[in-house]
Protein backbone atom coordinates (compact mmCIF):
# COMPACT_ATOMS: atom_id res chain seq x y z
CA UNK A 1 0.00 0.00 0.00
CA UNK A 2 1.27 3.49 -0.97
CA UNK A 3 2.00 4.89 2.36
CA UNK A 4 1.29 8.69 1.27
CA UNK A 5 -2.54 7.33 0.81
CA UNK A 6 -2.64 5.25 3.94
CA UNK A 7 -3.48 8.37 6.29
CA UNK A 8 -6.18 10.29 4.00
CA UNK A 9 -7.72 6.72 3.90
CA UNK A 10 -7.87 6.23 7.26
CA UNK A 11 -9.07 9.63 7.49
CA UNK A 12 -11.87 8.64 4.75
CA UNK A 13 -12.86 5.24 6.81
CA UNK A 14 -12.81 7.12 10.15
CA UNK A 15 -16.05 9.56 9.05
CA UNK A 16 -17.66 7.20 6.67
CA UNK A 17 -18.06 6.86 3.17
CA UNK A 18 -20.79 7.13 0.38
CA UNK A 19 -21.47 7.33 -3.21
CA UNK A 20 -22.75 10.32 -4.50
CA UNK A 21 -23.06 11.16 -8.30
CA UNK A 22 -20.67 8.15 -9.10
CA UNK A 23 -18.17 9.00 -6.40
CA UNK A 24 -16.85 7.68 -3.11
CA UNK A 25 -17.37 11.19 -1.19
CA UNK A 26 -17.11 11.24 2.72
CA UNK A 27 -20.34 10.33 4.68
CA UNK A 28 -20.65 13.89 6.21
CA UNK A 29 -20.66 15.65 2.56
CA UNK A 30 -22.94 12.91 1.16
CA UNK A 31 -25.28 13.64 4.41
CA UNK A 32 -25.03 17.35 3.43
CA UNK A 33 -25.57 16.72 -0.21
CA UNK A 34 -28.74 14.69 0.46
CA UNK A 35 -29.96 17.84 2.37
CA UNK A 36 -29.48 20.33 -0.21
CA UNK A 37 -31.93 18.05 -2.07
CA UNK A 38 -34.40 17.48 0.57
CA UNK A 39 -34.46 21.25 1.02
CA UNK A 40 -34.91 21.62 -2.76
CA UNK A 41 -37.79 18.85 -3.23
CA UNK A 42 -39.66 20.68 -0.10
CA UNK A 43 -39.62 24.14 -1.88
CA UNK A 44 -41.51 22.99 -5.01
CA UNK A 45 -44.99 23.60 -5.22
CA UNK A 46 -47.01 20.17 -5.92
CA UNK A 47 -49.27 20.20 -8.34
CA UNK A 48 -52.37 20.68 -6.51
CA UNK A 49 -50.67 23.66 -4.12
CA UNK A 50 -50.26 25.19 -7.64
CA UNK A 51 -53.93 24.81 -8.57
CA UNK A 52 -55.35 26.03 -5.53
CA UNK A 53 -52.94 29.14 -5.13
CA UNK A 54 -54.46 29.83 -8.39
CA UNK A 55 -57.99 29.61 -7.34
CA UNK A 56 -56.70 32.09 -4.75
CA UNK A 57 -56.44 34.47 -7.64
CA UNK A 58 -59.84 33.39 -9.36
CA UNK A 59 -60.82 34.30 -6.21
CA UNK A 60 -60.18 37.51 -5.11
CA UNK A 61 -61.56 38.56 -9.00
CA UNK A 62 -64.73 37.32 -7.81
CA UNK A 63 -64.67 39.70 -4.87
CA UNK A 64 -63.86 42.89 -7.01
CA UNK A 65 -66.64 41.77 -9.26
CA UNK A 66 -68.99 41.93 -5.91
CA UNK A 67 -67.58 45.17 -5.09
CA UNK A 68 -68.22 46.31 -9.09
CA UNK A 69 -71.82 45.30 -8.79
CA UNK A 70 -72.26 46.75 -5.33
CA UNK A 71 -71.12 50.07 -6.39
CA UNK A 72 -74.21 49.50 -9.34
CA UNK A 73 -76.80 48.88 -6.54
CA UNK A 74 -75.60 51.85 -5.05
CA UNK A 75 -75.58 53.87 -7.82
CA UNK A 76 -71.70 54.98 -7.05
CA UNK A 77 -70.00 55.78 -10.04
CA UNK A 78 -66.75 53.77 -11.42
CA UNK A 79 -64.92 53.09 -14.30
CA UNK A 80 -66.61 50.04 -15.40
CA UNK A 81 -63.35 49.26 -17.37
CA UNK A 82 -62.00 47.29 -13.90
CA UNK A 83 -64.47 44.72 -14.86
CA UNK A 84 -62.86 44.09 -18.06
CA UNK A 85 -59.93 43.99 -16.65
CA UNK A 86 -60.52 41.48 -14.11
CA UNK A 87 -61.79 39.63 -16.57
CA UNK A 88 -58.84 39.75 -18.90
CA UNK A 89 -56.91 38.03 -15.96
CA UNK A 90 -59.57 35.53 -15.98
CA UNK A 91 -59.54 34.69 -19.64
CA UNK A 92 -55.58 34.77 -19.49
CA UNK A 93 -54.35 33.14 -16.26
CA UNK A 94 -57.87 31.35 -15.42
CA UNK A 95 -58.91 29.69 -18.71
CA UNK A 96 -56.94 29.91 -21.02
CA UNK A 97 -53.63 28.72 -18.32
CA UNK A 98 -55.31 27.20 -14.99
CA UNK A 99 -58.24 25.12 -16.74
CA UNK A 100 -56.22 23.91 -19.47
CA UNK A 101 -53.77 22.71 -17.14
CA UNK A 102 -56.90 20.89 -15.75
CA UNK A 103 -58.10 19.68 -18.96
CA UNK A 104 -55.19 18.44 -20.58
CA UNK A 105 -53.18 16.91 -17.01
CA UNK A 106 -55.79 16.32 -14.40
CA UNK A 107 -59.27 15.23 -15.73
CA UNK A 108 -57.85 12.47 -18.11
CA UNK A 109 -55.85 11.17 -15.36
CA UNK A 110 -59.07 10.88 -13.55
CA UNK A 111 -61.10 9.65 -16.31
CA UNK A 112 -58.27 7.32 -17.09
CA UNK A 113 -58.33 5.20 -13.36
CA UNK A 114 -62.59 5.64 -13.47
CA UNK A 115 -62.31 7.75 -10.31
CA UNK A 116 -64.78 10.59 -10.09
CA UNK A 117 -66.06 10.70 -13.90
CA UNK A 118 -69.09 12.48 -12.58
CA UNK A 119 -67.16 15.14 -11.48
CA UNK A 120 -64.78 15.96 -14.21
CA UNK A 121 -67.29 15.87 -16.45
CA UNK A 122 -69.24 18.65 -14.83
CA UNK A 123 -66.32 20.45 -14.58
CA UNK A 124 -65.26 20.66 -17.93
CA UNK A 125 -68.82 21.50 -18.94
CA UNK A 126 -68.12 24.40 -16.38
CA UNK A 127 -65.34 25.60 -18.02
CA UNK A 128 -66.77 25.79 -21.18
CA UNK A 129 -69.81 27.37 -19.94
CA UNK A 130 -67.53 29.97 -17.43
CA UNK A 131 -65.65 31.10 -21.20
CA UNK A 132 -69.07 32.08 -22.78
CA UNK A 133 -69.85 34.30 -19.50
CA UNK A 134 -66.33 35.56 -19.64
CA UNK A 135 -66.70 36.46 -23.59
CA UNK A 136 -69.89 37.93 -22.20
CA UNK A 137 -68.75 40.43 -19.28
CA UNK A 138 -65.86 41.73 -21.86
CA UNK A 139 -68.36 42.41 -24.50
CA UNK A 140 -70.78 43.97 -22.11
CA UNK A 141 -68.48 45.95 -19.79
CA UNK A 142 -67.44 49.25 -21.59
CA UNK A 143 -71.15 50.29 -22.31
CA UNK A 144 -72.24 49.69 -18.79
CA UNK A 145 -71.33 52.87 -16.53
CA UNK A 146 -75.18 54.10 -17.38
CA UNK A 147 -77.91 52.06 -16.62
CA UNK A 148 -78.72 50.27 -19.89
CA UNK A 149 -79.11 46.87 -21.56
CA UNK A 150 -75.12 46.36 -21.76
CA UNK A 151 -75.13 47.23 -17.29
CA UNK A 152 -78.25 44.40 -17.14
CA UNK A 153 -76.36 41.98 -19.00
CA UNK A 154 -72.95 42.45 -17.40
CA UNK A 155 -74.94 42.09 -14.41
CA UNK A 156 -76.49 38.94 -14.63
CA UNK A 157 -73.25 37.52 -16.27
CA UNK A 158 -71.27 38.23 -12.84
CA UNK A 159 -74.15 37.01 -11.21
CA UNK A 160 -73.70 33.54 -12.95
CA UNK A 161 -70.07 33.40 -12.68
CA UNK A 162 -69.91 33.62 -9.33
CA UNK A 163 -72.97 31.56 -8.55
CA UNK A 164 -70.60 28.59 -10.43
CA UNK A 165 -67.01 29.35 -9.91
CA UNK A 166 -67.33 29.61 -5.79
CA UNK A 167 -68.83 25.75 -5.68
CA UNK A 168 -66.92 24.62 -8.89
CA UNK A 169 -63.56 25.70 -7.03
CA UNK A 170 -64.10 24.59 -4.25
CA UNK A 171 -65.43 21.24 -4.94
CA UNK A 172 -61.95 21.13 -6.61
CA UNK A 173 -59.72 21.79 -3.60
CA UNK A 174 -61.59 19.15 -1.47
CA UNK A 175 -62.67 16.36 -3.43
CA UNK A 176 -60.50 16.35 -6.45
CA UNK A 177 -57.09 17.61 -6.34
CA UNK A 178 -56.34 16.08 -3.52
CA UNK A 179 -56.94 12.54 -4.54
CA UNK A 180 -54.62 13.50 -7.69
CA UNK A 181 -51.37 11.51 -5.36
CA UNK A 182 -53.65 8.25 -5.90
CA UNK A 183 -54.15 8.27 -9.68
CA UNK A 184 -50.66 8.85 -11.19
CA UNK A 185 -47.47 7.63 -10.35
CA UNK A 186 -44.70 9.45 -8.64
CA UNK A 187 -42.82 10.32 -11.56
CA UNK A 188 -46.07 11.65 -13.09
CA UNK A 189 -46.78 13.48 -10.25
CA UNK A 190 -43.51 15.54 -10.54
CA UNK A 191 -43.43 15.98 -13.61
CA UNK A 192 -46.64 17.29 -13.53
CA UNK A 193 -45.02 19.69 -11.35
CA UNK A 194 -41.98 21.19 -13.35
CA UNK A 195 -44.91 21.16 -16.44
CA UNK A 196 -47.19 23.84 -14.97
CA UNK A 197 -44.08 25.47 -13.84
CA UNK A 198 -42.25 25.42 -17.47
CA UNK A 199 -46.47 26.51 -18.78
CA UNK A 200 -46.62 29.50 -16.55
CA UNK A 201 -43.03 30.99 -16.94
CA UNK A 202 -43.96 30.27 -20.90
CA UNK A 203 -47.06 32.16 -21.18
CA UNK A 204 -45.86 34.84 -18.18
CA UNK A 205 -42.42 34.77 -17.65
CA UNK A 206 -40.42 33.69 -14.57
CA UNK A 207 -43.22 35.14 -11.79
CA UNK A 208 -46.14 34.91 -13.59
CA UNK A 209 -48.41 33.98 -10.60
CA UNK A 210 -46.85 36.90 -8.32
CA UNK A 211 -47.76 39.34 -11.74
CA UNK A 212 -51.12 37.88 -11.55
CA UNK A 213 -51.31 38.31 -8.09
CA UNK A 214 -50.34 41.77 -7.94
CA UNK A 215 -52.80 42.55 -11.34
CA UNK A 216 -55.49 41.69 -8.97
CA UNK A 217 -53.93 43.45 -6.03
CA UNK A 218 -54.12 46.67 -8.26
CA UNK A 219 -57.45 46.25 -8.77
CA UNK A 220 -58.54 45.98 -5.04
CA UNK A 221 -57.20 49.35 -4.22
CA UNK A 222 -58.70 50.98 -7.68
CA UNK A 223 -62.68 49.30 -6.05
CA UNK A 224 -61.55 49.98 -3.00
CA UNK A 225 -61.30 46.67 -1.39
CA UNK A 226 -57.45 46.20 -0.71
CA UNK A 227 -57.89 46.91 3.38
CA UNK A 228 -58.54 43.38 4.63
CA UNK A 229 -59.42 44.53 7.75
CA UNK A 230 -62.64 46.09 6.70
CA UNK A 231 -64.05 42.35 5.84
CA UNK A 232 -63.91 41.74 9.90
CA UNK A 233 -67.21 42.05 11.60
CA UNK A 234 -67.72 43.64 14.80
Amino acid sequence: MNKSFAPERRKLMAVGAAVVGGLIVPEAFAAEHRGKKEREAEGKVTPPEDLMREHGVLDRVLLVYEAGIAKFASNEDFDPLLFSSAAEIVRDFIENYHEKSEEEAVFPRFRKAGKMVGLVDTLQAQHQAGRKVTQAILRHAPGSRKESDDRRELVAGIHSFIRMYRPHAAREDTDLFPLLKDVVSTHEYDAMAEDFEKKEHRLFGEDGFEKMAHRVADLEKSIGIADLSQFTPG
